[in-house]
């Protein structure tokens, strides 16, 4: 999903699932042709494209294996190589097994383990892409905007970053702010999972996301109950980031990658996760394992579209959809 500011810079968000019924406006591409899939963002300063939260709410949804509606290149760039920052904001030191140092490296190594994937070269087919992903730097905010966060207030917490001296200013970045669960989003958990977007800081384009803890509304923003390492929360999480990594790679400006209805690569294959899915002892799925700094670990991963035939896939090397 995307979204258009108005002030600042055009923007792209992604919200993941099916369309919301709600009242629709239309945003420009580069060709200047009406954009469908566009409203109002929380403070009606932002045009957003929104997909709702997991529309399924059971076991993990295979998908299908055949050609989706075209999605084509609009005139705009694509990321080559993504470097990760990561803010964690709110308090990831509590005592309910979720929002912990243990999550949080939980989505170190899963960044770790995207990079050079067979998962993540299925982004390779869009053109520019190199399938390498590369983890910049890390900080944390423990609640510098509240407790209660808008569209514009994760903007503010991420210029705050970059400004600081907190985290760099890398044009070829994207920054993810990660909110622990007893942190608020307007949208997120009733209507949203997570988005991307990109704003202008000091004469940068920077792209940027927010990803909430799926601890906060299991139902809503994962697709299991239990994770195949022991944290729902972060598990459900690991998802979405996937998603919001790979649509700020192949449409990181609203310009490049996106069908006819709006939708971005990730979108397309939203909740679903393939053919071939392996159950653990505690019961949890999962559907890709990858590398660790000392290991692996299993997750349950969202499906991508390739670009080449419009099908989505979880691992370009043996093309298993």
């Amino acid at each position: 999903m995307r979204k258009r500011q108005i002030l600042g810079g055009r923007v792209a968000v992604s919200l993941i699932a099916m369309a919301i019924g709600t009242s629709v406006a239309l945003a420009q591409d580069t060709n200047g042709q009406d954009r469908p899939g566009i409203q109002n963002d929380d403070q009606n300063q932002s045009k957003i494209s929104a997909h709702a939260r997991n529309p399924i709410e059971t076991a993990p949804t295979k998908g299908g294996t055949g050609s989706l509606s075209p999605i084509i290149n609009h005139g705009g760039g694509v990321m080559v190589t993504p470097t990760v920052y990561l803010i964690w904001y709110g308090n990831w030191n509590q005592a309910n097994n979720s929002d912990t140092p243990a999550g949080q490296q939980l989505v170190r190594d899963f960044v770790y383990g995207l990079n050079n994937s067979a998962y993540f070269q299925i982004n390779t087919t869009y053109s520019g892409p190199s399938g390498t992903v590369l983890f910049g730097a890390e900080t944390t905010d423990t609640g510098s905007q509240g407790n209660s966060l808008s569209d514009n207030k994760i903007r503010t917490i991420v210029s705050n970053a970059i400004t600081s001296g907190r985290l760099p200013l890398n044009v070829n970045g994207v920054y993810f702010v990660l909110t622990s669960s007893n942190i608020a989003k307007s949208g997120f958990c009733t209507q949203y999972c997570g988005w991307h977007t990109y704003t202008t800081i000091s004469g940068t384009a920077v792209k940027y996301s927010f990803v909430g803890n799926a601890n906060r509304c299991l139902s809503s923003c994962a697709a299991q109950t239990v994770g195949p390492n022991g944290n729902a929360g972060v598990d459900g999480m690991l998802s979405v980031l996937a998603h919001e990594l790979e649509e700020s790679t192949t449409d990181p400006k609203l310009n490049a990658w996106y069908d006819a209805s709006g939708a971005e690569n990730a979108d397309k294959c939203a909740w679903t996760f393939g053919q071939t899915l392996t159950q653990n002892s505690s019961g949890a799925y999962y559907n890709m394992t990858l590398p660790t700094t000392s290991g692996s670990r299993n997750y349950l991963i969202q499906r991508n579209l390739a670009a080449t035939d419009n099908k989505c896939y979880i691992n370009w090397v043996t093309r298993a959809q």
